[in-house]
């Protein structure tokens, strides 16, 4: 993994602020033309079912991607600063990601469960997994591998090149706030050019109260950092498997009824809803562990390798300002 701090002074700090930006900018753009080009393009060519669901995250992802690539060869950086690497720590690091949050939704919907706030359906095996595997798909591409590249790699590499930890946590999910409502104008801007239906405009999806998503998102936000600082090599990786695993299981438990995922929670108290942001600070403990144990496993090198602990303390300290 290439580091975002090296020998070089650090840039000022509306350089690094200005990135940061750029990289939620991004994000918002891929997100609002590919949502909105995706059913057009779905209709001109007859798409239904599977193919029209994964049109617009393809959309997505082939401009989300690509531009913050090119953000990276402009400053001559490689796919590693994001926090990208090897099939090997990729895999590891995605499983840490998807284990992690995986475990601690089991642990808090179990509970809720048991104390009688949610009631689940009889499971059919087929469907469910048919499910998982197309969500997964259309997620992994029309959110989790987009929005974790250009927020989780840009923006927040580009704010550890000058900020400390806590404030580069903060000012990516600050980002991340914006994001939705930005690409709601943009997609509905892209609608209206190309004779699609716009959606509503607005910081929540339709029907949610924005202040309560905005919480949940907030909450999300830091869990997915905390996912991609647990781990030296392809850290980006474990964030995605935490984006991936948030999707699938809330997909399921909240809304696979409506979704015909196979297997659904009925919630029978309005307390249940709490029980999400409840995993996630969950989560964000077990990252915090995985750390904490990942660093004393590399404390010591061997056959003069530089130890994962090293470049994760690397990783912490700001660079030299100019």
């Amino acid at each position: 993994m290439t580091e975002p701090h090296t020998g070089t002074p650090a840039p000022s700090t509306a350089a690094a602020l200005f990135r940061a930006l750029t990289g939620g900018l991004v994000m918002a753009t891929a997100l609002g033309v590919g949502t909105a080009l995706g059913p057009v393009g779905a209709d001109a060519f007859g798409l239904t079912g599977f193919a029209a669901r994964v049109l617009p995250g393809v959309l997505v992802t082939a401009l989300a991607v690509p531009l913050v690539l090119l953000l990276l060869s402009r400053g001559r950086r490689s796919p590693a600063w994001l926090g990208f690497g090897g099939a090997g720590p990729s895999l590891r690091a995605l499983l840490t990601g998807a284990g992690v949050t995986a475990a601690s939704a089991a642990v808090v919907l179990g509970a809720g469960t048991a104390a009688g706030m949610l009631r689940w359906s009889r499971i059919e095996p087929v469907t469910l997994a048919g499910f998982i595997l197309s969500n997964g798909v259309v997620a992994f591409l029309l959110e989790a591998l987009p929005e974790e590249t250009t927020l989780r790699g840009y923006a927040w590499t580009s704010l550890r090149t000058r900020f400390g930890a806590t404030a580069s946590a903060l000012g990516t999910t600050a980002v991340f706030l914006l994001v939705p409502g930005a690409s709601t104008v943009i997609g509905a801007a892209t609608a209206h050019l190309v004779g699609g239906d716009p959606e509503p405009i607005g910081f929540a999806p339709d029907g949610q109260n924005p202040a309560d998503y905005l919480i949940l998102l907030t909450v999300f936000g830091l869990t997915l950092v905390a996912a991609r600082t647990v781990l030296a090599r392809a850290p980006l990786w474990a964030a995605i498997g935490t984006h991936l695993t948030f999707l699938t299981v809330n997909r399921i438990a909240l809304e696979g009824d409506r979704r015909g995922a196979g297997w659904h929670a009925e919630q029978t108290t309005p307390d249940a809803v709490l029980l999400v942001p409840v995993y996630l600070l969950l989560a964000i403990a077990g990252f915090a562990v995985c750390r904490r144990v990942a660093r004393r496993r590399g404390a010591e090198p061997r056959h003069g390798a530089t130890p994962p602990r090293a470049v994760a303390e690397r990783l912490e300290r700001p660079a030299p300002h100019a």
